[in-house]
């Protein structure tokens, strides 16, 4: 957004200065041309006069256009009565004019009176560019004219400074632009970007999560806006689990009485069936109760450090696995290795793996847990290995409540359940020639 916001800004400007600085060219161009003719007729009405004074000659007046060339630029062409021609050669297509008496009387009377009579200055344009200024005088021989030429060059001397400063002018006030841009772009856009942030931070399941409430009025209302839906999250979550929690509860007393009658059947066979299943019932119903009062913080989506809970659930079953002359080797990756799972339930899911190959491995065989990244759902997720050199895993024992080894098949369910709310899913590979590994993959939150 700060990037679009600092482009329209420096576009506009862009616009806005082109618009000034074409005319502004134009004028300069114009006024350098103005100024050079001025200074031109100046000069051509000075050597006017100096041709006018009866007392010089015609090396006099060589002479004094010399001297005045040095001072200025431009081509000086004199043109005497006898049509004699001073000066420099005037450029291709200028022919010196005529000499025309200037003003009223005869020609040879100028300089008796007063000052030689002068024409005005007339201008017109040279083939090939530039400005030629004419001018006719009186002298005590006769008319005179003198013709001052300037090339393109010399009739725009000077331009080139004038645009000079108006182009650093010009990028200044883009420098200023572009200053002005990025920080009202920043006052806009970082409280958008932030709110933007907090709202990604809410879907992924951090309640806890608030947006800004400064900037321009606008911004601010969004973020309030955005805190207030995150609170009302925040209320329907709780109402939610205090619900589900509560409904949990009222089946416990049912439950109960359900348990009763089981163990109350005379048929031991079948009064043993049924409490199996009432287990299970019960530990769902824990589950469930469990789930509903997670704490607040979690979020809808949980999420931990796996590397540090297998860490530490290792540390738990090490002293049993030393008890029974195991070996416990454990290859993880350097923390963090964040999964889409409570530690709760990831502990849980390692208990149940790592029981399963205590409860159906003979002492002293070792077993491995392994932790890698691995992609799972366009994510980098974790991959959790635990394996095992035991008899291996029967075909089917990840289903739940059948298993050929004499459990009820729920530490692999428990495993499965946990995985596949972390985005994930559980598999299991024989290790051939013996044992057996099952694979836990999470994604990441």
């Amino acid at each position: 957004m700060r990037r679009r916001i600092l482009l329209l800004s420096v576009g506009m400007t862009t616009l806005v200065v082109l618009a000034f600085a074409v005319p502004l060219t134009l004028l300069l161009r114009n006024a350098a041309a103005d100024d050079s003719l001025k200074t031109a007729r100046l000069r051509a009405v000075n050597v006017a006069y100096y041709v006018g004074d009866k007392d010089h000659t015609a090396a006099d007046i060589q002479a004094y256009i010399d001297d005045v060339k040095k001072d200025g630029v431009g081509g000086i062409s004199v043109r005497l009565p006898d049509g004699t021609t001073l000066g420099d050669p005037p450029p291709d297509g200028v022919t010196p004019p005529k000499p025309t008496p200037a003003g009223d009387g005869d020609g040879d009377d100028g300089g008796k009176h007063g000052p030689p009579k002068v024409s005005d200055a007339t201008f017109r344009d040279v083939h090939g560019g530039g400005k030629a200024a004419e001018i006719s005088v009186n002298s005590s021989t006769g008319p005179a004219s003198v013709c001052l030429y300037l090339t393109t060059d010399e009739l725009y001397e000077g331009l080139g400074t004038r645009l000079l400063i108006l182009l650093g002018g010009s990028l200044l006030v883009l420098l200023l632009s572009v200053l002005g841009a990025e920080l009202v772009s920043r006052r806009l856009a970082r409280p958008l970007e932030e709110t933007a942030r907090t709202a990604e931070r809410l879907a992924k399941g951090d309640v806890d999560a608030r947006a800004p409430t400064t900037g321009p009025a606008e911004v601010a209302k969004v973020g309030a806006a955005l805190n207030g839906l995150a609170d009302r999250i925040d209320e329907v979550i709780a109402v939610e689990r205090e619900a589900v929690a509560d409904l949990s509860h009222r089946l416990r007393t049912p439950l109960t009485a359900l348990r009763l009658q089981v163990e109350a059947l005379p048929d031991r066979e079948r009064a043993e069936e049924l409490n199996t299943q009432v287990n299970s019932l019960e530990r769902t119903l824990t589950a469930v109760i469990s789930a509903a009062r997670r704490p607040q913080r979690e979020g809808r989506v949980p999420h931990c450090d796996a590397v540090e809970v297998t860490r530490a659930r290792a540390a738990f079953w090490a002293p049993l696995f030393e008890d029974q002359g195991r070996d416990l080797v454990l290859d993880l990756v350097q923390p963090p290795a964040m999964v889409r799972a409570s530690a709760d339930d990831l502990s849980a899911a390692l208990d149940a793996l790592v029981e399963n190959v205590v409860a159906h491995t003979p002492d002293g065989t070792p077993a491995r847990i392994i932790l890698t990244r691995q992609p799972v759902g366009g994510s980098t997720g974790v991959l959790i290995v635990v394996a095992d050199e035991g008899p291996g895993i029967p075909l089917g024992a990840g289903e739940r409540g059948r298993s050929d080894r004499g459990s009820t098949g729920l530490g692999l369910d428990i495993a499965r359940r946990c995985a596949e709310a972390a985005g994930g899913r559980l598999t299991i590979h024989p290790n051939l020639p013996r044992g057996s590994s099952v694979h836990l993959t999470l994604a990441a939150p």
